[in-house]
């Protein structure tokens, strides 16, 4: 999926997108292969404040240089795209779940971190303290939606090909304050 067919996607499905800076060359392509890409990993980013939160997920910070995701999602709905191609949000995952998403079955436990996930996995950072109690608000929600489905739609996936950064890798909490069960029912109805 190149830079424009994304911003192309997102916008279709009547997302808010915000361009920031270089983001369309903006990744970590010299660290590793980029793609084969199979699914959308979504994240929380234990930080308040768009502004700032946008600024971290395009730099990064000592030890874990950005892009950290392919766009951010405030809390106002908007989607900041902040990179394309290889960026530092998955890590290592379990190749079980990686199989899963593939073939679009339900995940297994993750019980290991075995596998390139930056490779694999379109990443949304969404601006949220991920404490249980900093709020998701219902335009944030959509916007989470919307960005899942226009991806899948994009690549003819459905919604089981969209994964929490907790379903990848041992230990992870995120997103916390909704369920993925959840966000992919909604994913799975606006597809349809």
């Amino acid at each position: 999926m190149s830079a424009s067919s994304f911003l192309k996607a997102l916008k279709a499905e009547g997302l808010s997108v915000v361009e920031v800076g270089d983001w369309r060359d903006h990744n970590r392509n010299h660290k590793g292969a980029w793609g084969p890409v199979h699914g959308v990993m979504i994240h929380h980013t234990v930080t308040r404040g768009s502004a700032r939160t946008v600024e971290i997920c395009r730099k990064g910070y000592e030890g874990l240089p950005g892009p950290l995701c392919h766009g951010v999602i405030t809390k106002d709905g908007r989607v900041h795209l902040v990179g394309h191609g290889r960026a530092n949000h998955a890590g290592l995952g379990d190749d079980d779940v990686l199989r899963a998403v593939i073939a679009e079955k339900a995940l297994p436990r993750d019980n290991e971190a075995n596998t390139d996930g930056n490779r694999h996995f379109y990443g949304f950072e969404c601006e949220n303290l991920g404490d249980g109690d900093d709020p998701w608000p219902a335009a944030q929600m959509e916007a989470i939606e919307r960005a899942a489905a226009a991806l899948c739609r994009h690549h003819g996936w459905n919604e089981r090909s969209v994964i929490g950064h907790l379903e990848w890798q041992p230990g992870k909490v995120d997103p916390r304050g909704f369920t993925m069960a959840s966000m992919r029912e909604r994913i799975r109805d606006r597809l349809k």
